[in-house]
């Protein structure tokens, strides 16, 4: 197959990837909707603040874009992390910390089942996001990319992804590193949809958790 033709047919299967995005997404917000109204109904009457919380991350080709997600942690917990950065554990690149005490007690359910990313699919609507790619990252841990690393921009990054069905439990991130740039190297659709079916199953416990990729 001639260079110009694998270009072709890669950019049909882009294509076709963007329909399922919009497809797939525009129905789960319909479908959703009661929970999604619930869901931000119990995260005003938990705590004090907006439902959703907004954050700038870096999206295809370095372009920034404002993710949305539920509020699972107090109205100010931007504003608190600098009196807690001595116990992040997640080194330079992630903010990892234990028994995060700015977590709501809904918050903390909500990470548990990953309700809080739902919001996620506007940004998958909008074009910002895909419904499998990257984790998405701030600019900060974008600005410490090595040139290898940089190669996640050049893919919408993802609500789910071949880092969260294969090292969901506190993967390093020199793992999601890993686990994003061999996804980035095998993407296909057919990857896509086994990574789209094995995220319930993993988010509800199911599924057998492991470190390594998708067969």
């Amino acid at each position: 197959m001639s260079v110009v033709a694998r270009r072709t047919a890669a950019g049909k299967r882009l294509r076709l990837k963007r329909v399922m995005d919009l497809g797939v997404s525009s129905s789960l917000l319909v479908l959703l909707s009661p929970l999604l109204l619930a869901v931000a109904v119990a995260v005003r009457l938990d705590s004090r603040g907006p439902a959703l919380f907004r954050q700038k991350r870096v999206g295809i080709d370095g372009h920034e874009f404002t993710m949305l997600k539920f509020r699972s942690m107090c109205a100010d917990a931007e504003q608190r992390l600098a009196g807690l950065a001595h116990l992040n554990s997640g080194g330079s690149h992630l903010i990892r910390i234990p028994s995060d005490p700015r977590v709501t007690r809904f918050g903390a359910l909500l990470r548990r089942t990953s309700l809080d990313e739902l919001p996620q699919l506007v940004n998958v609507l909008r074009g910002e996001m895909s419904l499998v790619g990257p984790r998405p990252q701030s600019p900060g841990e974008v600005a410490l990319y090595t040139p290898e690393q940089r190669e996640r921009l050049n893919v919408r990054p993802g609500m789910t992804g071949l880092w969260q069905v294969t090292s969901r439990d506190n993967p390093s991130f020199d793992e999601w590193v890993r686990l994003d740039l061999d996804y980035i190297r095998r993407w296909s659709l057919g990857l896509d949809l086994k990574i789209l079916l094995r995220t319930p199953l993993v988010v509800l416990g199911t599924a057998n958790r492991r470190t390594g990729v998708l067969p």
